[in-house]
């Protein structure tokens, strides 16, 4: 513009011309169309490059465009220096040809340097090589930039791309001069959104800027100016199976809406392996689709993040997927009213319709299981053999006979063993109670049923009197008949069994000695019977068991299981 001006001017007469040409010289960009307005912008639009504060010749990485000789110099390279820095006999090696070659001399715009850093344009010279054998490519510090099968990426999908990204599919991946075929797979969308909201993105980028390994190469553009943070990939973290690329996160996670893609992992595996330094920029395309549709191409972008060999690490990520079993409930155990808010709960339910008959239920034993009302028990065994199961809940439930029961869990995709896996949920703290006894059930009076017995005769229990009363005159009476007669009983605990409270105590004992095969203990129902070794543990006469003279004493509180074998007495009823 100014230049124009000038020829004008000088073609021309006047005084007009001659102060435009004299103002001219003044200012040169004098009566162009706001320069300064466009000054202002660039300098407000640019910011200064992230740099290594103290470049390394140990992490010295060169993207090469051009190669060829120079008669009695050597070979020249030139290129921009991506991290680190080189001076003049440094060694530096050329990955791809497997050879290292020693720095002859640097130039930088055809001026001698003695040293060249990150962000440098510069020309290299080496000798004894041959330029015909590499055009493009990269050199870097010896051992510093190995041949890669495979790589873990942060990436993030180009929005423009209208075709959907799923794992498993083949993609031309571009990394710096380099395009290859890999095969990618996509994941951990929310792992990365809430990594991201936690703050983890600074924690991430102030630890990487400070590794020596990866430095801040990005060979084939910068990843910073692609809007990809630098993360860390965690070996150890559990992520959610995805099938392909999520365009939006689930509503579910209530993140905030944001108007660029999620970002996601993605595993890269190369068909062709390909020399690249980490923390460089790829880019994912569809090359082989039509040429002149009005499409875009690109498909995604990404930051190498972590080296990947599919034979070494594929076992090491941790990809799961949710399941859910549902069953129902059968059967409640006794009630119990809880000391704490005074409700009507069951510690036991025993369930049904989540497993086979067949199946071993060992391995579920111990494993969580949850109600609509967000009660929290455990599988303590099965029930029966038709594929019944017993749970307690510690804290007790309000759940009713028909309601659902859920057994959640996860299993990792790559566990050959399959087992289950739960986690996020643990047991309540054990709530205690009371137990609730049943209204008892009136004895129809069978004498009136017309069944031919005489409403008159004695009861079994008379006739047992009897018996001993009259067995008395003609022999000695044996302990257990002077118990009886005495009306106090002293009996032995042969076995425990029953519900399980919260303090792991049974609720019924059953106990031999207290009565004789002739006594009819009907007729003792509700007497008291308490431990001799713990008067505390008392109990209730509940009924006969088998026709051997025992009996099954309910303990409202619980009897220890290693009270089989002690010793009960049964004081005299009284009268």
């Amino acid at each position: 513009g100014g230049g124009g001006g000038d020829g004008e001017n000088s073609g021309g007469s006047g005084g007009a011309g001659a102060s435009s040409s004299s103002h001219s010289s003044n200012n040169p960009i004098a009566g162009t169309n706001n320069i300064h307005g466009l000054l202002n912008i660039l300098q407000s639009q640019m910011r200064p490059p992230n740099r290594d504060s103290k470049p390394s010749p140990d992490r010295f990485h060169f993207a090469v465009d051009h190669c060829f000789p120079i008669k009695g110099q050597g070979t020249v390279l030139t290129g921009t220096c991506l991290s680190g820095s080189a001076r003049p006999n440094d060694m530096v090696e050329f990955p791809t040809l497997a050879t290292q070659k020693k720095v002859k001399g640097l130039q930088m715009f055809r001026r001698k340097a003695n040293v060249v850093q990150q962000g440098d344009r510069a020309g290299i010279c080496v000798s004894n090589f041959d330029a015909k054998l590499m055009e493009r490519g990269i050199i870097a510090s010896p051992g510093t930039v190995k041949l890669i099968r495979g790589a873990i990426a942060v990436v993030r999908k180009v929005r423009f791309f209208k075709g959907g990204l799923s794992s498993g599919a083949k993609f031309h991946v571009s990394v710096g001069h380099t395009t290859v075929m890999a095969t990618v797979s996509f994941w951990g969308a929310r792992e990365i959104a809430t990594q991201v909201e936690e703050g983890s993105e600074k924690k991430n980028a102030s630890n990487n800027a400070q590794k020596k390994s990866f430095g801040k190469s990005s060979l084939g553009g910068s990843a910073d100016l692609a809007g990809l943070p630098r993360l860390k990939f965690d070996w150890n973290q559990d992520f959610l199976h995805q099938d392909n690329y999520l365009d939006v996160l689930p509503a579910d996670d209530e993140r905030s809406v944001d108007s660029k893609m999620p970002l996601h992992w993605a595993r890269l595996e190369f068909l062709t392996p390909v020399y690249c330094p980490m923390d460089s920029l790829v880019i994912g395309s569809r090359l082989d689709s039509e040429v002149n549709a009005n499409a875009c191409r690109l498909a995604f972008s990404g930051r190498l993040v972590e080296r990947y060999d599919a034979k070494s690490d594929h076992g090491r990520l941790k990809s799961y997927t949710k399941k859910e079993k549902a069953g129902s409930v059968c059967r409640l155990g006794d009630p119990y009213r809880r000391l704490d808010d005074g409700k009507i709960v069951r510690y036991e339910v025993f369930g049904t319709d989540l497993f086979k008959k067949e199946t071993n239920m060992t391995q579920f034993v111990g494993l969580l299981i949850e109600t609509d009302r967000g009660d929290v028990g455990s599988i303590q065994s099965s029930f029966g053999t038709s594929g019944k199961f017993r749970v307690n809940f510690p804290g007790g439930t309000e759940i009713r006979e028909g309601d659902s029961l859920y057994l959640r869990f996860k299993r990792y995709a790559n566990d050959p063993k399959k087992a289950i896996h739960q986690d996020g949920t643990a047991l309540p703290p054990a709530r205690t109670g009371s137990r609730v006894d049943p209204p008892a059930k009136k004895k129809k009076n069978k004498a009136k049923n017309g069944n031919g017995k005489n409403s008159n005769a004695p009861s079994s229990s008379q006739v047992s009197v009897v018996k001993n009363n009259n067995s008395s005159s003609k022999s000695a009476p044996t302990n257990n008949d002077r118990n009886i007669n005495n009306g106090a009983a002293v009996g032995e605990i042969i076995k425990v069994k029953g519900d399980t409270l919260p303090n792991g105590k049974h609720t019924v004992a059953i106990v031999s000695g207290l009565f004789s095969m002739e006594d009819d203990i009907r007729q003792h129902k509700g007497r008291k019977v308490t431990s001799v070794a713990k008067p505390e543990e008392e109990g209730v006469v509940d009924g006969s068991f088998g026709k051997m003279g025992k009996c099954k004493v309910l303990f409202e509180n619980g009897i220890s299981a290693e009270a089989v074998g002690s010793r009960v007495k049964m004081p005299e009823r009284e009268t």
